[in-house]
């Protein structure tokens, strides 16, 4: 599990091909990997990945043909930027929402607009993600823990603060870029919980 807010943003060092999927090298930043082991969870762009290999600031994970048709990760080329996360603990603080890092789909960014020192962000969603999408709730966006302000239809708008846009991979953004989307846990399982009651 993860809380949404960014570590670190790193950078693509090396994707190798691996047998029809791929490995992943990213160069951690400043991100801490002294207490990371082998095995343990990194959030990479918002998607949740295992640390096959730790060197010198810099980790591996391998990534599956799923989370390549999933994700923005099969596009990332090295030398791109993307956000981190390092797994939550259960004595850290919830600064964001509950997030697992499983993508729900890929959506694209449709407008920035100034907003006094802050930015107006508008998003589409896939369709079938949309339904989960609801005003002053929960999304996260490239792994950033976002409020969502409004939604019309499958777009929806959240407010990005000057710190947000400085400290993760939104400053090199531009309306037409794909980024992931996971929707708020509670939205998913309060629909499935609907759905086997009305059986």
């Amino acid at each position: 599990m993860f809380t949404g807010i960014i570590q670190s943003v790193g950078r693509i060092v090396r994707l190798e091909p691996r047998g029809g999927d791929v490995r992943l090298q990213v160069d951690a930043g400043a991100l801490d990997l002294a207490d990371v082991a082998l095995g343990d969870s990194i959030a990479v762009a918002g998607v949740c990945l295992t640390a096959i290999a730790l060197d010198a600031g810099r980790f591996a994970a391998d990534v599956s043909l799923e989370t390549l048709a999933h994700t923005t990760l099969g596009d990332l080329e090295p030398g791109d930027a993307v956000n981190l996360e390092k797994a939550l603990r259960l004595a850290d603080r919830l600064g964001g929402h509950l997030v697992s890092g499983h993508v729900d789909g890929v959506g694209r960014v449709v407008s920035v607009h100034p907003d006094a020192r802050s930015q107006r962000w508008v998003f589409a969603a896939p369709a079938a993600i949309a339904r989960y999408i609801a005003a002053k709730g929960s999304i996260c966006v490239d792994g950033t823990s976002l409020t969502v302000n409004e939604v019309e239809d499958a777009q929806f708008g959240v407010n990005l603060i000057p710190h947000t846009i400085a400290q993760t991979t939104f400053a090199a953004r531009r309306p037409g870029d794909a980024v992931n989307l996971e929707v708020d846990l509670i939205a998913r399982y309060v629909e499935r919980m609907l759905a086997a009651g009305s059986r």
